[in-house]
């Protein structure tokens, strides 16, 4: 699989990684229902079988499920893939989340998740939301703080706009941004993707599918049908009247895949990767064969005429 020059960070990463976000299972409010771990740990094996070099999770998926189930999935494995996680989001003995960018919070969560991931350093540390907005300088100080001590090797942050980017390299230097970027939510390539092309930002975009929406693999029957444990239940983009438009907008990926032997899923990444600016996209998987779906997204390169096509029905039915 090709590799991308990530950013400030010097590392060399897959255009698809694994993103661990569903792993965490149901229990928390952003949980996409039950999850079998063994279906999980077999999703991230095939992922690395593809060539897949890199895993990204946090520790607020499953109130720390997902990470000790990466760390599950990476025992005994040769050739180990880096490991990206994030701080921010914290929770109780009641499992009700809030934020905290205080630098004792961040620190204690750094040694968690090196606990749950059973690692010495974390490979890319991240602050997951800005939120408080106004503790952005103090969290990323121990951000920094952390990888100077060695307990992380790169930072980041996830969700920042640009002027929250620019407060933070007031600080220190900003390696990377994972931002959502999809069909579905483009805002960011008005300001934000430019900005980290222009300073050396490395990206990672994440929900590259709108979580399982532009795969073809959804319809109007499984949306409406989703469990209540599920956040995408509730979320407009799954309900209509947006959801038929969407489904609309995967009946022209289907289309442009068939051309390549590919799926709606693989051509929908293959749109946020055509971006200059996006070092790579995070692409989910809850089994094997999902993980078979969506893989060959690396390889995919879109012409200018289905380039154009997408974004005339984007502009038509915005």
């Amino acid at each position: 699989m090709e590799t991308e020059r990530f950013g400030r960070t010097g590392l060399d990463v897959t255009r698809i990684g694994f993103g661990s976000w569903a792993v965490g299972g149901s229990g928390w409010f952003g949980g996409w229902g039950s999850q079998e771990d063994e279906d999980s740990i077999g999703a991230i094996h095939r992922a690395l079988e593809n060539g897949v070099n890199w895993i990204d999770t946090a520790a607020v998926y499953g109130l720390g499920h997902s990470e000790e189930v990466v760390a599950q999935a990476l025992k005994g494995v040769s050739e180990r893939p880096y490991v990206f996680t994030k701080c921010e989001l914290v929770w109780d003995e009641e499992g009700n989340v809030g934020n905290s960018l205080k630098a004792d919070s961040v620190k204690k969560e750094c040694e968690d998740s090196l606990r749950r991931l059973n690692v010495e350093a974390i490979d890319l540390y991240q602050i997951h939301w800005p939120n408080p907005d106004e503790d952005i300088e103090e969290g990323w100080q121990a951000m920094a703080d952390l990888k100077s001590e060695g307990k992380v090797r790169h930072i980041g942050v996830s969700n920042f706009d640009v002027g929250q980017l620019k407060r933070a390299e007031a600080v220190a230097p900003v390696e990377t941004l994972q931002p959502p970027y999809s069909m579905l939510n483009w805002g960011v390539e008005e300001e934000t993707l430019p900005y980290c092309a222009e300073n050396d930002i490395g990206v990672i975009n994440y929900s590259p599918m709108f979580s399982g929406l532009l795969t073809g693999k959804m319809d109007k029957e499984r949306a409406q049908n989703l469990p209540e444990d599920d956040w995408r239940s509730r979320h407009a983009e799954f309900q209509e009247p947006r959801l038929s438009r969407n489904l609309e907008l995967v009946e022209i990926l289907e289309k442009i895949g068939a051309a390549h032997g590919s799926s709606p899923g693989e051509v929908a990444i293959a749109w946020t990767l055509r971006h200059p600016a996006v070092t790579a996209a995070i692409v989910g998987g809850r089994r094997p064969d999902q993980v078979d779906g969506v893989v060959g997204a690396a390889d995919l390169h879109l012409d200018d005429l289905e380039l154009a096509r997408i974004e005339s029905f984007l502009k038509e039915k915005p």
